[in-house]
């Protein structure tokens, strides 16, 4: 093995051994001298679960941009190897190779690249989608509603995440957000309508039922967790709502859709409380104690 050889693979290890090192100690002193207790804990906010992956994402991204340097190197370093070493038809098949496979691996790079840009902003629309509909829920709180986002669910083999629960004198809901890219219209669909009828949700480009089984699924969880929990029957209903589309209800289902403006004015009380606020309290408590996990 030449000197070049032997300085490229010592260099690589003790760089990548550094990176390794510097993420290690950027974890381990994250805490280090922080003035809250160390068990601190702050309950979700909405889209935790997706800021969690765009954090992971973004670190992951640095790792993939240093392996999109350091690979064609390598190969660049093997053709100039071959230049050096080898001669006549030898060098030519040599290089011939090296080249293909240099060309192999910038594409395959370029690839996992666009394929981690595309997660990063598939993540981070979903993230902004549950930001906006946690601001419109924000108008229920002063008609003595919580709410709690992100919450968790499932069990350790399937776990999940309910969006957004709504705990107030109307009754409990949990709400699945879909944000979703407009499309195409069909001739006679307007571009920013989602019409509901009960059973199939129709978008400008087709129909669906894109989330309503999700969001019924959701809600019997929470129902069958809360009635195991406190040892009293709770209903909670489901609701999917889409931000940044206008939603048409042509006819009720077991799944209520809306947009998130809507919300508020959908669940505002109008006839005996479902709940009084001791059952509120109680269950926003076991809400609470799922929901506040968020360390340093």
């Amino acid at each position: 093995m030449s000197a070049s050889w032997l300085f490229f693979i010592g260099y690589g290890t003790v760089f990548l051994g550094l990176l390794a090192g510097l993420a290690l100690w950027r974890k381990k002193n994250r805490k280090t001298r922080a003035p809250f207790p160390e068990n601190a804990k702050l309950l979700r906010g909405p889209g935790e679960t997706l800021r969690r992956k765009l954090a992971d994402l973004d670190e992951r991204s640095t790792y993939e941009v240093l392996i999109a340097f350091i690979l064609p190197l390598i190969v660049g370093v093997g053709i100039a190897q071959i230049a050096t070493h080898l001669e006549g038809t030898e060098q030519l098949v040599g290089l011939a190779l090296a080249t293909l496979a240099l060309l192999i691996s910038l594409v395959l790079v370029i690839r996992r690249l666009v394929n981690g840009i595309e997660r990063w902003r598939n993540t981070w629309l979903g993230y902004f989608g549950e930001r906006i509909v946690a601001e419109s829920l924000e108008e229920l709180k002063p008609q003595g509603f919580r709410i709690f986002h992100d919450v968790p669910a499932g069990d350790t083999k399937n776990p999940f995440n309910i969006d957004h629960v709504i705990v107030g004198p109307s009754g409990v809901f949990a709400v699945e957000t879909k944000t979703r890219r407009k499309g195409r219209a069909r001739a006679g669909y307007a571009e920013h309508q989602i019409i509901y009828d009960g059973q199939v949700l129709a978008y400008p480009w087709g129909e669906d039922r894109h989330g309503l089984d999700q969001a019924a699924r959701q809600a019997a969880w929470l129902q069958s967790s809360l009635e195991q929990l406190l040892g009293q029957s709770v209903r909670v209903q489901p609701l999917l709502t889409f931000p940044g589309w206008m939603v048409i209800t042509r006819a009720p289902g077991a799944v209520t859709v809306l947009n998130p403006k809507q919300i508020p004015a959908a669940l505002a009380l109008r006839g005996t409380p479902a709940l009084d606020d001791r059952q509120i309290d109680l269950i926003s408590r076991q809400l609470d104690a799922r929901c506040r996990d968020v360390e340093f």
